[in-house]
Parts: structure tokens; sequence; C-alpha cells
């Protein structure tokens, strides 16, 4: 027993110790910080406040040209050569080429239009797949919804129904930010080694399964047997 209480007391000791250790490095660091800033005189510190004004300005320069590009809102463009306009004058863009009797194509247009807002470094479009066929041939667009997600110009991946986004018509806005955060086509911030949908147990084994018909290069429902 004695020798038990001897180890405990032991041990405590060392941790105590460690705390110590640990709250020494802070306040050493931390009073390292502050000495720095004693000594920097009026010259320096204007120097460092400049630096921190025009990265803030570059910033908020950034965002408004984001804005006049038609960022921050989930747009519908008219046409094929719009795609091609809108495409070249941003470095990120995700298009939903949908379809107006395509259930799916709604489900797709809340989610885009809550991270069209959230998400203003990237350009947000919608353009009728049935407007575009020569689009659709080129991109080879079979199922619709597909979204095309485009980087510097050209689509570089793309997400075809809902079988990336846990294959069901309940999937989350987290689930479609961070599919497009692992195509790097938005700025994401959250780990993309765990999709959001893996910790959404009530979704198990009852998925939604999507069928993807591609008959004589006609474009197909992912959410329909029939044309």
């Amino acid at each position: 027993k004695m020798a038990a209480d001897t180890s405990v007391d032991i041990l405590q000791k060392v941790l105590e110790n460690e705390i110590l250790q640990s709250a020494k490095v802070v306040e050493e660091h931390l009073d390292a910080e502050i000495q720095k800033l004693d000594q920097m005189d009026e010259d320096e510190l204007e120097r460092l406040k400049q630096r921190r004004l025009e990265a803030l300005k570059k910033s908020q320069q950034q965002k408004q040209e984001w804005l006049s590009k038609g960022h921050g809102e989930y747009r519908e463009i008219p046409s094929e050569r719009d795609f091609f306009q809108e495409v070249k004058e941003s470095k990120n863009v995700v298009c939903h080429f949908y379809r107006d009797t395509t259930f799916r194509c709604q489900i797709m247009d809340k989610h885009l239009t809550v991270l069209a807002k959230k998400h203003i470094e990237t350009k947000f479009l919608k353009l009728n797949a049935e407007k575009s066929p020569f689009l659709c041939e080129r991109l080879r667009i079979k199922v619709i919804p597909t979204l095309a997600l485009i980087k510097d110009g050209k689509t570089q991946d793309y997400v075809v129904g809902f079988t990336d986004l846990g294959n069901t018509d309940d999937f989350t806005t987290e689930t479609l930010e961070w599919r497009l955060g692992c195509a790097d086509v938005i700025n994401y911030s959250g780990n993309l080694m765990e999709p959001p949908f893996q910790s959404q147990k009530k979704y198990g084994t009852s998925f939604t399964k999507l069928d993807k018909k591609t008959i004589r290069g006609k474009i197909y429902d992912s959410d329909s047997d029939d044309d």
C-alpha cells in the first residue's frame, strides 16, 4: 500500500511539473511577443498597420471584383454562348445542367442557392440542357442533373446525379459543399477525409438507387425510367 501511494505521489508530481513547464513555455512566448511589440518603434508599428490595411483592402477589392462578375448569387444563363463568356472570366465555376421536368434539379437548385451566397469565390450557374445540345454533347452530359465543375476554363470534374452525395434525395447542403471541396472548386474549410453523409446514420441502407440511363446518346433523368 505504501509503495502504491508513493508511486501515485511521484506520478502526480511529474504531472504537475509537466503542467508548470507547459505554462512556463506559453508565458515565455507571450512575454517575447509583448517585448517585441514594446521594442517596435513608431515607424515599425505604422508599417505593420499599413500591411494589415493593405491586406484588408486587397481582400475587399477581390470581393468587389467577384461580385461584378456575377459571383455571390445562383444565376441562370440563357444560352450556350453565354456559358463560354461566363467561364472565361472566372477561375472557379459550378454549372448545373438541368431540365424543367426533372424533380431532382429542384433539389439541386435549393442547395446551390445557399452555396452561391456562402462561396463568393466561385461562380454558380445553371443552364437548360434542352437548350444546349452542343455543350451537352461536348461535355458528354448524359444524366440530369449534372454539375460541371470548371477551373481556369477547363472542366475538371462532374457531379452526376446524386451518386456522390450519399445516393439519396435528402442529402444536406454540407454534403454538396464537401463534394465541391473535393474538386477544389470552392475554398472548403472542413475535413475532406470525412464526408458529412458518413455521420448521418439515418441514411443507413435506405439509399435511393439512382439509375443512369444513356441510350443512343440521349439525355435521361437520374430519377425516372422514361425520357
